[in-house]
Parts: C-alpha cells; structure tokens; sequence
C-alpha cells in the first residue's frame, strides 16, 4: 500500500492510493467475506432448524410408536415384505423416513430434491417410502441436496432406529 500524503486525511487516502488491482482484490475480499457470512448464517439456520426437528421427534417418538403398535402395523412379515411386531424399523424404511422428513421440514419438493441430486423423481418418491435402496453415492447427493453432511443423514438415521427400538 501507498504511503499516506501528509495533509490528507487517513481513510481517504488510503483508497486513493491504491491501484484499480488493488482496489478489485479489495472489493473481491469484501464479497467473499460477505458471501462466508451469509453461508454461515444459512448453515446455523438449517442447523437450528434440524435441531428443532429432532427436539420435536424426541417428544413425539414415544407417542408414534405406541400409535404404530395400538394400529396394527406392527404385526408380523406378511407375504410382502412388511416389518412385523418383533422386528424394528429396516435400514431402507429408516432411511427414507429421515430423507422425507428434512425435505419437508426444509418446506422442498420431491421435484426439486431430484433435480438438484440427479436422480428421477419416481426412484426418489420410492426411496423415501422405502421401497427402494439407495446406493451411498445416491444417497450422498440427495442428504447434499436437502443441505445436510452424509455422516450427519446417518446419524439421523441411527437415532431414528433407536428410538423406533425403544
């Protein structure tokens, strides 16, 4: 940076000094750092609101599953493949369960989920109702596309067999 003239004052004078490069790698730092803010602020917001969505599920786990049982859901594997009274929740159901639950917590369509992950809305829709499993590397798009970590889907994942166990 260029020294500062003597009888002008500080703040104006450095941006006078300064060549139309440096002024650009200026404004270019102030744009990211304004674009790291708002990424910040986006990612505490889908974090709070995560939170929030399992703060609600805890609440609410117990009474799901003793609905699920008093309905007849539960019973044993029938012909089709259901999951009976003394079996817990598939991997496949618990994981379209999650995937549903952030995208409609997330206020997203099913269109625009498949479309951001690459994958057909049909194959998607049947992944969700857990008719269909769903490679990691799918599976690591759409948690991408729903604006959550894979590790962190998964975990979602396992609490949810865990409190569909107990």
């Amino acid at each position: 940076m260029a020294a500062v003239a003597p009888d002008m004052p500080a703040t104006g004078a450095r941006v006078r000094t300064l060549t139309p490069a440096q002024q650009r790698a200026v404004m270019y730092a102030q744009q990211q750092i304004l674009r790291a803010k708002a990424a910040k602020k986006a990612r505490d917001q889908r974090q709070a609101a995560l939170s929030r969505m399992w703060s609600e599920e805890d609440v609410s786990g117990s009474s799901r599953c003793a609905a699920v049982e008093r309905s007849g859901d539960a019973g044993d594997r029938d012909a089709d493949g259901r999951r009976g009274r003394d079996q817990g929740v598939s991997l496949r159901e618990a994981i379209g369960h999650v995937l549903r639950d952030l995208r409609t917590k997330d206020r997203k369509t099913l269109r625009e989920v498949s479309e951001k992950a690459g994958v057909s809305l049909g194959y998607l829709s049947e992944v969700e109702r857990g008719q269909k499993e769903a490679s990691s590397e799918l599976l690591s798009s759409i948690a991408d596309s729903l604006g959550v970590g894979t590790a962190q889907m998964l975990r979602m994942v396992a609490d949810y067999i865990e409190s569909m166990e107990d």
